[in-house]
């Protein structure tokens, strides 16, 4: 169970790392040679998001990625057999991150299905209100998956609760409005946000968009449980290569 595996994460240390990626993107092989290296870095869990041609919580970067991986020939199935892969030789939480009309188009049931048979923890779906997910939450129940919900500064109190009661694993806050790549302010304001999120549900709480450095982090730390990291790899491979994703997750800590 994620949210199991998390809390017990939690007792060895301050604060998890989450990263993400684009599946195909350079190629599915560099894939699997950037999630070797995240998580011989010491990466808790990993996100792995399937191309979409129109990833609307993406910002500049993972939108370029995704376009890139889909020219490339990246496909839901190739991305299936990524995933598999990847949760067959390493021993932490993979899920999937995608956009809705995907899974419609594969089927919610046989899409979850698949992602049991692959080994994943859950998934996260940022354009799916949980008002119109009953037949994905019923499907991921089913398979012992977790939906990973999110919470953003404009979600209100009562909404925040709402959410977490059919959330499982964790929740996402997303750190401000906007998309995923710009800069974040990790002020008062973001901290008394956390803090709001954290009266609204027991599960760990990941915090992503903007999180860029070690500062970024060690200011998460007693705030948030999840830090997660994502343009800023792919901004690292994109100028730097695959080789030096390693020694940036590891000087994270």
């Amino acid at each position: 169970m994620l949210e199991t595996y998390l809390k017990n994460r939690l007792q060895e240390k301050e604060i998890l790392l989450m990263t993400h990626l684009v599946l195909g993107y350079p190629s599915f092989e560099d894939s699997l040679k950037l999630i070797k290296a995240m998580v011989q870095a010491g990466v808790d869990v990993m996100e792995l998001q399937i191309p979409f041609s129109e990833p609307i919580a993406d910002g500049p970067v993972i939108v370029q990625a995704n376009q890139k991986a889909l020219a490339r020939g990246a496909t839901v199935q190739k991305c299936f057999d990524c995933a598999k892969e990847a949760a067959r030789v390493f021993d932490i939480p993979f899920l999937f991150m995608s956009y809705y009309n995907i899974l419609f188009k594969y089927g919610a049931a046989r899409f979850t299905a698949a992602m049991a048979e692959c080994g994943l923890a859950g998934a996260i779906v940022p354009d799916l209100p949980p008002e119109e997910g009953q037949d994905y939450l019923d499907a991921m129940q089913r398979d012992d998956l977790a939906p990973v919900f999110i919470f953003s500064p404009t979600t209100s109190d009562e909404r925040m609760r709402y959410i977490a009661s059919l959330g499982k694993g964790f929740i996402y806050c997303v750190a401000r409005k906007g998309v995923t790549g710009a800069e974040t302010a990790f002020s008062e304001h973001l901290e008394i946000y956390l803090e709001r999120c954290r009266k609204a549900t027991r599960l760990p709480l990941a915090l992503g968009f903007g999180v860029k450095d070690k500062a970024d982090i060690d200011f998460l730390k007693g705030k948030a449980d999840i830090a997660v990291i994502g343009s800023q790899t792919i901004r690292l491979m994109d100028t730097e290569g695959i080789g030096v994703v390693g020694e940036f997750i590891r000087g994270l800590r």
